[in-house]
């Protein structure tokens, strides 16, 4: 199939790696422009006027195209829903006050154990036409309402199925603590059940906790994050979101390939993950979503030279959004990111966070025809208008499928 027509082909190409300081402004535009695919696969990109056309021609209209959107941090199979709080957030209950009498995740919880295996999968399929409407391609996937054994298991085998859109599935059985069960003897239960049985299933590629006043200290995060590395399995972790407790310097410690959140991290912490090799992974929907105020450093993230990820952090209580384009307002609004910085942390470099920068986030031959068309004349329209899908076509392997 020959993409021809194009108006902005912002293909993101360039020396192999994540995008790092002024780099991340740099996203290799071709106006004018033409891409060649074929078996799935790009083959070449470059001037229209550079391919003979044929009959297995799309005509972009003039439109922008841009690599498709990976989500790199998304809860996106539950049961029931978080209505309530939602509301009593709006008359002034905070996340914490709700989480504190019973609510919060433990809610989620209570409705995915009671949860059919086919209604989990309803909501699942439900999601995944979402995140593919706004030009999300690939998923990083958690599991995590489950709590127990079985329920992890179920949520992680509804990620691994069929699905339109990549999925990359965690195991995040460490998101809280059940009312069950004391706090260590849960810490036990993940290292000697949960995470042997998903990795004897190979269920997920990545695992995660929640470390956090009330939920998982330090010392559970080693304990949790040395059955993972001993199973094989890739460490992402939740830290620095309601309170700064050095999560982050946490995550370097153990050789995160992710530290997601990082609200309350600060410079000691900044400068920890600017040695390492860990991605920071920022969500300011949730933070947009829960009321609160106060956003990651992401300035002076890149400033130190950090390949910044943006995600959406979709799930039903703190951040109940699937929309890339939303979170690109809220960096550039919130965080003082560009529009460049934003794409580029929605697609490249979150694609390195996953460990798929090889075969995803940029237009380049070789790489996976995964890519977004979208109704606009300039690829920055994206992050400036907001509450409105601009979206015209989406591909995986140059199938369409949105």
């Amino acid at each position: 199939m020959l993409v021809t027509n194009i108006g902005q082909l912002v293909t993101l190409g360039g020396e192999p790696g994540p995008r790092r300081g002024r780099a991340m402004r740099e996203l290799a535009v071709i106006p004018d422009a033409a891409m060649l695919i074929e078996n799935g696969l790009i083959v070449a990109t470059g001037p229209k006027g550079a391919f003979e056309a044929d009959e297995d021609t799309l005509d972009a209209g003039g439109r922008v195209v841009l690599p498709g959107f990976v989500d790199a941090h998304t809860h996106p199979v539950w049961g029931g829903d978080r209505l309530d709080e939602f509301e009593m957030r709006a008359s002034g209950a905070t996340y914490e006050q709700i989480s504190k009498s019973g609510g919060g995740i433990q809610s989620s919880v209570r409705q995915t154990r009671a949860a059919t295996d086919d209604a989990l999968r309803e909501k699942f399929e439900k999601h995944c036409r979402w995140f593919l409407a706004g030009g999300i391609t690939t998923i990083e996937a958690k599991s995590g309402y489950g709590l127990d054994l079985e329920t992890e298991i179920r949520m992680l085998r509804t990620l691994t199925g069929p699905a339109p859109l990549r999925v990359i599935s965690t195991v995040l059985a460490a998101h809280a603590v059940p009312p069950e069960m004391a706090r260590n003897k849960y810490v036990s239960c993940v290292c000697e059940e949960i995470l042997p049985e998903v990795a004897r299933g190979g269920l997920a590629e990545f695992a995660d906790i929640f470390v956090e006043d009330g939920f998982f200290t330090h010392d559970d995060a080693r304990r949790v994050m040395g059955k993972v590395r001993a199973l094989g399995l890739g460490i992402r972790m939740h830290v620095d979101q309601l309170t700064q407790n050095g999560g982050a310097t946490l995550a370097v410690e153990l050789g995160a390939t992710s530290a997601d959140h990082l609200e309350q991290t600060d410079s000691d912490g900044i400068k920890a993950l600017a040695q390492s090799r860990t991605f920071p992974v920022l969500l300011p929907a949730s933070v947009y979503a829960l009321g609160k105020t106060k956003y990651p450093e992401a300035r002076q993230m890149i400033n130190q030279g950090l390949p910044v990820v943006l995600a959406t952090d979709f799930n039903p209580g703190s951040s109940p959004t699937p929309s890339i384009p939303m979170v690109m307002n809220l960096a550039c609004t919130q965080m003082k990111m560009t529009p460049a910085e934003a794409l580029s942390a929605v697609t490249i470099n979150a694609a390195y966070s996953l460990c798929r920068g090889e075969q995803l986030g940029s237009l380049e031959a070789g790489k996976q025809a995964d890519f977004t068309i979208w109704d606009i004349a300039d690829y920055r329209e994206i992050a400036y208008h907001f509450g409105v899908n601009q979206l015209w076509r989406a591909y995986v392997s140059g199938v369409h499928v949105a």
